[in-house]
């Protein structure tokens, strides 16, 4: 049954008074960066939360796009344990389109439909400080072996003076995935990760992170097998079980450090589909999986 129109609003009055004046950190990501149509609906309904109120902050990912910016350019991209494995080049082409081409795209979408955006990268104002992550050393043919993974960074400190001040200007804050290290290098974070510890530096509310499928999927090619709430503890099994695999690790692992210092509620939901995060957020029943 259609909910009339005025239950939808009253439906949402409660969760629009509870977040009222909160600060929500929202990493969008995946075929969001692909398709305009869906990056232009989440970054209305971004638009649409600062004008309730509440104080959203975007991270962005653009790992498709870095991969075919590479592909053009001859490079082959390279994974481990869903890092990208980042050497010097790599690291300019990531620069290159994350700073230079998506951050400014959310930019001007929110300034389009009537939001004031800001972009940042982890240089600016030291807001994200972070050190090249150790090599790995891993089995391959029973034999250990080391991979370096390059440019590839775990942030130490945030810094999130820069964020508190835009966020009371009215600004929305657009950050890429990109830190510095003590040595003025670039690094190259995961977006997931780095979006759960911003959450987590701003005592955010809530931290939203936008996938392509509709949250934790107890079996990936079954839609319908979706895990609605996931606790802290239940995690570490998830992962042994193979539940939790892939690019779901890290997305899995930034919520959890964003749960465990203290933001309330971490939700995993399909950009892909129209206005998810609206749904999540202010009806009764959620879409995505929550991390609590």
């Amino acid at each position: 049954m259609e909910l009339k129109r005025e239950n939808v609003l009253i439906e949402a009055l409660p969760y629009m008074q509870e977040f009222y004046d909160s600060i929500m950190v929202i990493k969008v990501g995946g075929n969001a960066m692909v398709s305009a149509q869906i990056m232009e609906d989440i970054i209305k309904d971004i638009v649409l939360l600062r004008y309730v109120g509440i104080k959203p902050v975007i991270v962005h990912g653009g790992g498709p796009e870095i991969t075919e910016k590479m592909e053009r350019m001859g490079k082959k991209a390279e994974f481990f344990q869903g890092l990208r494995i980042t050497d010097d080049e790599t690291m300019e082409i990531a620069r290159m389109v994350l700073v230079g081409n998506i951050n400014t795209k959310i930019v001007s979408l929110i300034g389009l439909f009537g939001g004031k955006g800001v972009g940042f990268t982890g240089y600016d104002g030291r807001m994200i400080l972070g050190h090249k992550q150790a090599a790995k050393h891993v089995l391959i043919d029973g034999v250990e072996t080391e991979v370096d993974i390059g440019w590839v960074g775990e942030s130490e400190v945030i810094n999130p003076e820069i964020l508190h001040i835009m966020l009371e200007k009215g600004y929305i804050p657009v950050i890429s995935p990109i830190a510095v290290d003590a040595k003025g290098n670039a690094l190259n974070i995961n977006a997931d990760t780095v979006a759960g510890d911003i959450a987590a530096a701003l005592h955010a509310k809530k931290l939203i992170l936008m996938t392509d499928v509709s949250g934790l999927l107890r079996n990936i090619k079954d839609p319908g097998s979706r895990i609605s709430r996931v606790k802290l503890d239940d995690i570490d099994l998830l992962i042994e079980e193979g539940v939790i695999s892939g690019g779901m690790i890290p997305k899995i692992k930034g919520a959890a450090v964003a749960v465990k210092s203290g933001v309330e509620r971490a939700h995993i939901i399909n950009g892909s589909v129209s206005h998810s995060m609206l749904l999540e957020l202010f009806t009764d029943g959620g879409v995505g999986t929550m991390i609590y």
